[in-house]
């Protein structure tokens, strides 16, 4: 069996970020960590100031009511990915969030720069490191823009075993063959897996334990699917 670094937990999350449809992943990802929340509007930096500043507030006063210090982290491009001051912000969370938009502007935006390897460096150090929707999608090892081609490409690696199709109950309901699409694109050893709305996977490699209101699955061969339900684990073998 493969191994792969793990350090800390990961979350992935189909939507729902900085509501209390997630308080309980977030709080079981800060268990036994300093209540310090570094979060990124990134995925949605092309959508104008607007919208990173509905982000960032609606971050500030989650993470406020769940008593977590809230550190709201303004990296919406290239420039910003690179400047040391925001990456030095990121020392010291007990988390560290990513939030919705593109999932391949999120992906150029941080890969190999400079805030994106002190969150690497945090995770390495015990943080929790979490994406929702784009920001799940992100963390995987592959993914795909709906807004885009829909072709599989490359992600930011941390769960490199894994594709992850975020909003899953209404994606699969508007385009029921996509997971099964995807899979058949992928690199062997690479699973996908759909994560409902307001519901999110905690843990990993392997083990994933669901959190909020729905369900997640594993896409398996034959376009059958392993489910499970809050509270239940999820199990996403890693590559022999």
């Amino acid at each position: 069996m493969a191994s792969i670094e793990w350090p800390a937990p990961v979350e992935l999350a189909g939507s729902g970020e900085f509501t209390p449809a997630m308080d309980s992943a977030d709080l079981a990802l800060l268990d036994g960590r300093p209540r310090r929340a570094v979060f990124l509007p990134t995925a949605a930096g092309t959508e104008g100031d607007r919208r990173i500043d509905y982000w960032l507030d609606l971050g500030t006063r989650h993470y406020t009511r769940l008593g977590v210090e809230p550190v709201p982290l303004r990296v919406v491009d290239r420039d910003n990915a690179n400047d040391p001051a925001l990456a030095a912000q990121v020392d010291g969370a007990g988390l560290v969030y990513l939030s919705g938009g593109s999932p391949a502007y999120l992906v150029e935006t941080l890969a190999g720069a400079l805030v994106w390897q002190a969150i690497l460096d945090a995770w390495r150090g015990g943080a929790a490191l979490a994406g929702c929707s784009a920001g799940a999608m992100a963390l995987g090892g592959m993914t795909v823009d709906p807004r885009g081609s829909g072709a599989p490409r490359p992600a930011l690696g941390v769960v490199p075993h894994v594709a992850v199709l975020p909003h899953f109950d209404r994606f699969d309901r508007v385009m029921p063959r996509m997971a099964d699409s995807l899979r058949a694109a992928l690199p062997p050893g690479t699973h996908v897996v759909g994560i409902d709305e307001d519901t999110a996977l905690v843990g990993g490699p392997e083990e994933w334990t669901v959190h909020g209101r729905q369900r997640a699955y594993l896409i398996e061969p034959g376009g059958g699917r392993r489910g499970a339900a809050a509270g239940e684990t999820l199990h996403i073998p890693l590559p022999d």
